[in-house]
């Protein structure tokens, strides 16, 4: 009976855990978005051609590139900044900012797309042009406030956001006439959609925005946002230009079975980027940093072995769910995939770390052996492997970032508390 007592109590102690509490949101925000967008990707393989699949897919991953581009490490500052300062101001500056930048290096993407993507020659038609930047735009402002969601400890709400962005899927079949511009128009109308709800929930939260730069903001946050932003680079660029790698080097074809079965493992990757974003934002809060690495790396893996064994063995029925011809050609590299995620959830929490420690040189090395290494060893295996080689290529990078991690652990003998 007492035993029972003390189960009762560590339960209910977890679910009053911050760290808990907001990575559980925040996991729930991203598996939703990850499995919405998995059936949002079934549903454009059973309606659209598979080159139309392939195609958006690429248009996709180059909006999220430029995305990753314009937001200059701002994302990670407002969660380290919006403790003790002025949320409001923070928070307009990074639209501002983020957005201009989005729609100029959008501009300067179409303009080159012969050079940098010759696949994507359908964005240089001015009605696909202008609609590219119209759902870059509402896409920069929905990431934002997805962040400010987080900063201020309501994740809750980032998890109701994800599921009106996933109202993409209702667009799908009444768009099919379109092509490949109506599976990127179904996501398009869905953020536009969700801009619109986040700003009514900011206002309600307190952090609605107004239309001036807080200038003495950009310039404390320099250093932190410019180190953020690189290693930002190293980080989200395996994701975003493999993608396009594979349909510029195996064709359209191969893009759909990779894009397919990396949309089925980043169900796992979500697991320790939603635990790790939450350690980010309790360490930001001044939480003690040794306890909460410690509390994160076990949430981690109590969630991610199980959920990779799991996915492992039911790979190929996933996707023969999706169709006969993903299954047979997917599946090996889903498999793959699954092994890299137990990789990566080690490297996320000592991001996050760096992070919260301010060390932004660590920060930056570590990422850029991991970025580096997973993009070079796909541009060297592919040719070999094909579209496997783009897995084994995750599974080479975060296993050198493993070992990184550990040396410089061992070299710091753990984590020290002056994070301020």
């Amino acid at each position: 009976m007492v035993l029972k007592f003390q189960n009762a109590a560590n339960i209910a102690q977890h679910l009053h855990d911050p760290l808990f509490n907001n990575s559980i949101f925040i996991m729930l925000a991203s598996l939703s978005s990850a499995g919405f967008g998995f059936m949002f990707w079934v549903l454009a393989a059973k309606t659209y051609a598979t080159e139309d699949v392939g195609t958006a897919t690429a248009i996709i991953s180059s909006m999220g590139l430029i995305m990753m581009l314009a937001k200059l490490g701002l994302d990670a500052s407002m969660i380290r900044f919006f403790p003790g300062n002025d949320k409001k101001k923070i928070f307009s500056t990074a639209i501002i900012v983020v957005t201009c930048f989005a729609l100029l290096f959008g501009t300067i993407f179409i303009i080159c797309v012969d050079l940098l993507a010759p696949e994507l020659r359908l964005l240089k038609s001015p009605a696909n042009a202008a609609l590219f930047l119209i759902f870059l735009a509402a896409n920069s402002a929905t990431a934002l406030s997805c962040i400010s969601f987080v900063a201020v400890r309501k994740a809750s709400l980032q998890l109701f956001q994800s599921i009106i962005v996933s109202s993409r899927i209702l667009f799908l079949i009444p768009l099919a006439v379109l092509g490949t511009m109506g599976i990127f128009c179904s996501l398009g109308i869905s953020l536009l959609i969700a801009l619109i709800t986040a700003y009514i929930l900011l206002a309600r939260s307190g952090v609605m925005p107004g239309f001036i730069a807080d200038w003495k903001f950009l310039d404390e946050s320099f250093h932190y946002s410019a180190g953020s932003y690189i290693a930002g680079l190293f980080i989200a660029g395996p994701g975003l230009i493999l993608p396009v790698m594979v349909l510029n080097m195996l064709g359209a074809k191969q893009a759909a079975y990779y894009f397919i079965a990396y949309a089925v493992a980043t169900l796992l990757f979500k697991i320790p980027a939603a635990v790790s974003t939450s350690l980010f934002v309790e360490g930001s809060y001044g939480e003690d940093i040794k306890k909460t690495a410690a509390r994160s790396v076990l949430f981690t893996y109590l969630l991610l072995i199980p959920a990779s064994f799991i996915m492992y063995l039911c790979s190929h029925w996933v996707l023969a769910a999706i169709g006969a011809e993903y299954a047979a050609e997917g599946v090996s590299l889903l498999q793959v995939m699954v092994v890299s995620g137990l990789l990566a959830g080690l490297n996320s929490t000592y991001f996050a770390v760096q992070r919260i420690r301010k060390d932004m040189k660590g920060l930056i090395a570590l990422s850029a052996v991991i970025g580096g290494g997973i993009l070079g060893a796909g541009y060297v295996l592919m040719p070999t492997f094909g579209v496997l080689g783009a897995g084994y290529a995750w599974v080479a990078g975060n296993g050198i970032g493993n070992l990184l991690v550990a040396i410089m652990f061992r070299m710091r003998n753990g984590i020290d508390d002056n994070v301020y």
